[in-house]
This record gives structure tokens, sequence and C-alpha cells, in this order.
């Protein structure tokens, strides 16, 4: 079974502003040296697909800086590898506003495709999955579209897509609701589709009015072969600020850690970079913290993660916080709860203090 990946590259970066002011959701820092991307990459690649095409949006200077070629994801590729898919499509298409419209402007990529299969995902997602068995159970089934779901308690503050599943674990209601509460099944937004089935929606849209696919494809359950597949073992969506702290501060865990990096032998792969070893100087400590490469630790570091490069100068401390490349804190200043964007600046005797509810953020560049 042969299939072709799709990363949503942009989808639902809106929600996490402070994050996407610069670059888009898929180049989001995450754990120390990873980018948001490299987690559906990584499933991609250790699933055997080796073509993936990535459907950008704006801001993606970084993303392409992040992936290059596909090289250290195995994707650099004379035959399908990995591809970058502008917003636009063939001339005439506009950009794109919705999921729908999205895989609508790729109808070229996946006509001249020859797997049977997409399997397309957000990259808000943090988990470590083999998609050979969900393929395996969409062909079984003779599905249309078998979409991911998890079961969680949902609390009824954001808009979600819910399944109702009927005995034989077919989709028979999808409820697009915020106002839905208590234990559901509810939709990843990573899903298998035949590509010919995707390609005969694509034609017939205008005729039948498909805008969305959420309100106009996964509902039509009478209509069309709709599956759920349970997603287990860990997963995270990050889709505000303050789950991404959250979902970040996870990582201190060892059982999380195991969970995400160590799972049946799939290993997370990254753009690999060469920098100096962490150096902590005497007098200076770190406890209970994911520190980078090329890091210079003068003062305290405790239950927090900083990315390469990063400088905490002598009598500083920084608690419970996320500190992006190449960013600095000032001798005697006090960090707690402060997540701070690439080359941020804190300069000496400074105390920032948020939340884990709302971490306070200092954006790209910033000097405080």
């Amino acid at each position: 079974m042969k299939a072709v990946g799709v990363i949503f590259s942009n989808i639902h970066e809106k929600e996490i502003k402070e994050l996407t002011a610069n670059r888009t959701l898929a180049s989001v820092p995450f754990g120390g040296r990873f980018r948001l991307i490299d987690f559906v990459l990584s499933n991609m690649v250790n699933s055997g697909i080796t073509k993936v095409g990535i459907i950008t949006k704006e801001n993606y200077q970084s993303l392409m800086d992040h992936v290059g070629s596909g090289r250290h994801w195995d994707l650099s590729r004379k035959n399908g590898g990995l591809i970058l898919l502008p917003p636009y499509g063939e001339s005439g298409t506009m950009l794109y506003q919705s999921r729908f419209e999205a895989i609508s402007n790729i109808e070229q990529f996946l006509r001249r495709s020859e797997e049977d299969f997409v399997v397309m995902s957000d990259c808000d997602n943090v988990c470590n999955m083999d998609f050979t068995p969900v393929l395996k159970y969409h062909v079984r089934q003779n599905a249309d579209i078998t979409a991911l779901y998890r079961t969680k308690m949902v609390d009824g503050r954001k808009m979600r897509t819910l399944f109702e599943l009927d005995a034989d674990s077919r989709v028979a209601k999808v409820i697009n609701s915020e106002k839905t509460y208590g234990e559901q099944s509810l939709f990843t937004n990573i899903l298998v589709a035949g590509r010919k089935f995707l390609l005969s929606i694509i034609d017939n849209a205008a005729a039948r009015g498909f805008k969305s696919f959420s309100k106009d494809i996964l509902t039509r359950t009478g209509e069309f072969r709709i599956f759920g597949y349970p997603l287990n073992g860990y997963f995270a969506n990050i889709d505000d600020i303050s789950s991404y702290y959250n979902v970040s501060m996870e990582l201190l865990s060892k059982e999380h850690r195991d969970s995400l990096f160590f799972q049946n032998g799939m290993h997370i792969y990254t753009k690999v970079r060469d920098s100096a070893p962490l150096k902590v100087e005497q007098g200076g400590s770190v406890s209970n913290s994911l520190i980078a490469d090329g890091c210079i630790i003068e003062g305290e570091v405790k239950n927090s993660i900083l990315f390469r490069g990063v400088r905490v100068a002598k009598g500083a401390s920084v608690t419970n916080s996320i500190l992006f490349q190449d960013s600095s804190v000032g001798a005697f200043s006090r960090l707690n709860c402060v997540i701070a964007d690439k080359q941020a600046v804190i300069l000496e005797k400074r105390t920032l203090s948020g939340h884990e509810t709302h971490p306070y953020f200092i954006a790209k560049n910033t000097v405080i």
C-alpha cells in the first residue's frame, strides 16, 4: 500500500498568533531543538511514506530553511521526496482560506501522484505514530475516509469536530460545535483518504457547493464511507499559547519523553546543526531541565527548556520557562513561567513572571 503525505503548515496558526507572527505554525520551535513539523514529518517517514507535500501559505521562509531538501528525514530523492507546495495552484486559483480550498489548490500534485492513498495531517499535533496500521484498516473497511480520533474530556470552550461512532466504528454523526462537554471522540485532523476519492470530490466541488472539509465532506456520513480509528498513546494538540507551554513542560517528565521520542524504535528527526556543547560555569546550576547545545549557564536554571545558544548570566534565575534560540538573561534577573522568542534580551535585574495558564511572552528580538 503506497501513500503520499500531505501536511498543512498554516492551519490553526491564528490560535497561537504570538508564536506565528513571523513564522508558520509548522516551524514553531518545540522541545529545545525540534520544530512542530518534525513530528508529523517523522511519523510519515517512519511509516514508509517517501513522498510528502507541505502546503504553505505565508511566512514560510523559516520553514524552507528548516526542511531544506528533506535530507535530514531521508526525503532528498530523485523521485518523490519532500515537495513544498505553494499557496496557489494552477493559474486562476486564489489564496486558500480553508482546508478544502487548500486541498483543491494541490489538485495537480494529487493527479501527478501515483500512490493509491493520501495521508493528511496538520502540524500542531505532537505524537509518535505509525500510519501503517491505519492504512491497512482503511483498506480492510473499504473506506473513503478514515479519520483518526482520540477520546478526551471536552470543556466546551473551543470549536471542536466530534464523532459519534456506530458499533462497527463507522462515523454515524459529525458534530462541529463549541458547546459540547464530557468525554467525546475528538477528531485529530489526521486522516487517510483514497487519492481518486479526493480528486472526485475536487471535481464535483463547484457543482455540489463544497467549501468546507469538515462541514461539507465529513458530515456526509450516509453518502461516504467514513470510519474512525482510535489514536492511542501519547498525543498532544497545540492550539493556543497556554497549551504550547503546558505540552512543552510535559517533556520534563521522563514518562512523556519516552512515550514521544522512544516509541517502538521510531525516532523523531530534525535538522542537525553542529555547535559547541552546553557549558555550565562554576557557580551555575541546572535541574530538571532540557538544555540544548551551545548554551552557557552561569546562573540557575530549573524546570525549564532552553534552545540552542541561550545565555544565562551570573546570579540570574530561570524557572518554569522556555527560552528560544540565542536569547539571553542578564545578571540577577528573575524569570518564571516565561516564553522568550528567538534573540530576546532580558537585561540585568529584571523580574518577569507569568502563570502556567497564561505564560509571559516576549516577542522575537525584544529587549526588556
